[in-house]
């Protein structure tokens, strides 16, 4: 079979998966592409929150795009398709657009906002967030960068170089899905990352799964050996909270305390005041 399907592949053609896969894929980049030139693009806001029970730490904006219906489209099904084309840059510089937006209207705010190692050399991203720098430096204290290991690790040297420019502006910089990549330890041991984010696969059940409770611990271990605050991505039961905080971590995200929501309390509280004053 194997020479077969060579042959077919010579030939130009493809087997019926592969077309419908890349006829899925060719839809998922018109979407894309047609919500950006709308504006449809706009964060989902989930609160990471102190493993103390002291409240919320910060926030994450996730981005979503919303379709010519107005059907909210999350990250996951779109981000695979364009992470490595400049579709994928023009998503970056829309979510840090909309992140220092809203950290600049709501001066209490502390946001998390993802990006690819890939926008460090896009010059329209790296445009916004010089002319951050430059009009508002205050807000940018309270930015987080979010960086997946992955993509870290496909140009460590330059993802380096990028963060110690940037910390002594006062960025924060978090290492995100921790775990779930390559990361060799040589390289972790320079990178400038404040803060650890464990990928959620080492919280399912990790209160009774002694698998996830070594890994957890070691990862936990090796983010405060560096003196990086720890999170837990995707904690979803009581269980697996109260394990996770007993261990060490230091701070909770995921559905057990709030899925994302593109109406975060702010957002909520500011319409309320607008309907008072319209009454």
């Amino acid at each position: 079979m194997g020479h077969i399907r060579g042959k077919l592949v010579d030939a130009g053609l493809e087997s019926p998966l592969d077309a419908a896969i890349t006829q899925r894929d060719r839809g998922t980049l018109a979407l894309v592409r047609q919500a950006l030139e709308r504006g449809d693009v706009l964060l989902a806001y989930q609160p990471v929150m102190r493993a103390d029970g002291a409240g919320v730490a910060f926030w994450e904006g996730l981005i979503r795009l919303l379709d010519d219906t107005g059907r909210v489209i999350p990250a996951r099904d779109f981000i695979h398709v364009v992470e490595d084309q400049d579709l994928g840059r023009q998503i970056d510089c829309a979510a840090l657009r909309i992140g220092l937006s809203a950290l600049s209207v709501h001066p209490a705010l502390r946001l998390a906002v993802n990006m690819s190692a890939r926008s460090v050399g896009y010059p329209g991203w790296m445009q916004i967030l010089r002319s951050a720098l430059k009009r508002r430096p205050e807000v940018l204290n309270r930015l987080i960068l979010e960086i997946t290991e992955t993509s870290a690790m496909q140009m460590p040297e330059i993802v380096q170089a990028f963060m110690e420019e940037l910390q002594d502006k006062g960025i924060t910089f978090a290492l995100d899905d921790f775990g779930a990549g390559y990361t060799a330890f040589r390289h972790l041991r320079h990178f400038c990352f404040d803060i650890l984010k464990i990928d959620g696969q080492f919280a399912r059940d990790v209160n009774a799964d002694a698998d996830n409770q070594v890994l957890c611990e070691a990862l936990i271990s090796l983010g405060h050996h560096f003196d990086m605050l720890v999170v837990a991505e995707a904690v979803e039961t009581e269980a697996e909270a109260r394990w996770l905080a007993a261990a060490g971590v230091d701070c909770l995200q995921g559905y057990h305390f709030s899925a994302p929501s593109m109406t975060p309390p702010w957002a909520a509280a500011d319409r309320r005041g607008r309907n008072m004053s319209s009454g």
